[in-house]
């Protein structure tokens, strides 16, 4: 099981998604999922990019998000 971050350019904004998923095929269907699910008008997604992938563990694993960095 991987934990993926997208990086998804809407019409007016941008906003990351993680994801947990066995490959990237579902991880990338995932995530567009998610992002029609999570607004009320369905949004226009102009590009989704891949932007880190991480091997969970059976401990677990994590995204640090901060707005400074991207």
């Amino acid at each position: 099981m991987n934990l993926y971050r997208f990086q998804v350019v809407l019409e007016q904004k941008e906003v990351d998604v993680i994801i947990a998923a066995k490959d990237d095929e579902t991880a990338f269907r995932l995530a567009q999922i998610e992002v029609e699910r999570h607004y009320l008008k369905l949004p226009v997604i102009k590009e989704m990019v891949l932007f880190e992938r991480k091997k969970l563990s059976e401990k677990g694993g994590g995204y640090v998000l901060d707005e400074a960095m991207d």
